[in-house]
């Protein structure tokens, strides 16, 4: 009888952990979003790094497609390397850390704050200096995670910046999308990727390809190849990825195409089916016909949202792939499950 890993435990916990938080931390998300409200920032900055950063990459879609408020990755070696505050006196500062420890993040989330920016901290630990930092902070209560490899904090810290947008920008069409993701990422807990696993066999590199929000799980499902099964995988937008990366995509690579039920599914599906059409092993999750190979999904009703539950149905695969390669997706060589950098 084979030990279930940490990582699957994990996964196989996101559908209840994203129903938690959604019930423990309703009343911060709602002073927040009021602070945001009478503050009418013009611009948003995100301090993060990792998953997390994926994950601060899903929400700039989210807050631009929904608020058509800019959005900027700010390195956090501006403040801690550098020691240099930008101007964010019209801001929202929005810093995600699993473990809200590593100094750099911290620095940066003391500087915009310091420039006058609104500091909201999205972390898994509520007492952790970027707690302290921040002027509010949306606890994941996602419980300990004991793989390295995040799963249930990287979906539980997007869900958290989508409900802090919904409530923002009171659209309530968003807000009953997020309200049914626990039902909608049970759904993709149980789809089923074990095609993909041994078609990938003796293959060390692919590209996984995104679009919009799509995009940022893209580069989250290209860490965790990394990661878990140490393939070279590397994420581009489908659109980007015809701009020189398609030089390498010779007969048999293989190409992931993450398309979610948006306005860039059209574009993530014709790529894919346009590399499998020059030989590629392409593999999709659409309907939407062509010589790719389709992958299950598990829509969840809203172009915001269906994303997410990719990269859901993608972590119960990438495990399962990693151990099947002979590795254990708990303990990647190397790596260690509080990063601290400065």
């Amino acid at each position: 009888m084979t030990t279930q890993t940490h990582m699957r435990r994990e996964v196989n916990e996101i559908p209840q952990v994203v129903s938690n938080f959604l019930s423990q931390s309703a009343g911060t998300l709602d002073a927040a979003a009021k602070r945001l409200r009478e503050e009418n920032p013009a611009v948003v900055v995100t301090v993060a790094r990792g998953s997390s950063d994926h994950a601060c990459s899903y929400l700039k879609y989210a807050i631009e497609l929904t608020l058509g408020l800019p959005v900027a990755s700010i390195g956090p070696s501006i403040a801690s390397i550098y020691g240099k505050d930008l101007r964010l006196p019209s801001a929202a500062a929005i810093a995600i850390s699993q473990s809200g420890k590593s100094p750099d993040i911290v620095g940066m989330a003391q500087s915009a704050r310091r420039s006058g920016a609104t500091a909201i901290a999205i972390t898994n630990t509520a007492g952790s200096p970027l707690a302290e930092a921040s002027d509010f902070t949306v606890d994941l209560h996602a419980g300990l995670e004991q793989s390295v490899a995040a799963t249930k904090t990287f979906v539980t810290s997007v869900v958290a910046g989508l409900a802090l947008v919904s409530r923002w920008s009171g659209d309530a069409e968003l807000s009953r999308a997020i309200d049914a993701l626990p039902e909608s990422l049970a759904k993709a807990v149980a789809c089923d990727w074990s095609e993909l696993i041994g078609a990938l066999d003796r293959h060390n590199a692919l590209y996984v390809l995104g679009r919009g929000p799509g995009f940022a799980i893209a580069n989250e499902a290209a860490l965790k190849f990394k990661e878990t099964c140490n393939i070279q995988a590397e994420s581009y937008s489908a659109a980007e990825v015809m701009h020189g990366p398609v030089a390498i995509v010779t007969p048999g690579y293989p190409v992931l195409g993450l398309a979610a039920r948006d306005a860039a599914e059209v574009s993530v599906a014709d790529m894919a089916h346009k590399l499998a059409g020059q030989g590629a092993l392409s593999f999709l999750t659409s309907d939407r016909p062509g010589a790719a190979k389709g992958l299950p999904f598990a829509a969840t009703g809203h172009p915001i949202t269906d994303p997410l539950s990719l990269i859901v149905s993608f972590y119960g695969f990438v495990e399962a792939l990693s151990r099947h390669r002979g590795l254990n997706p708990d303990v990647p060589p190397a790596l260690k499950k509080v990063t601290e950098t400065v």
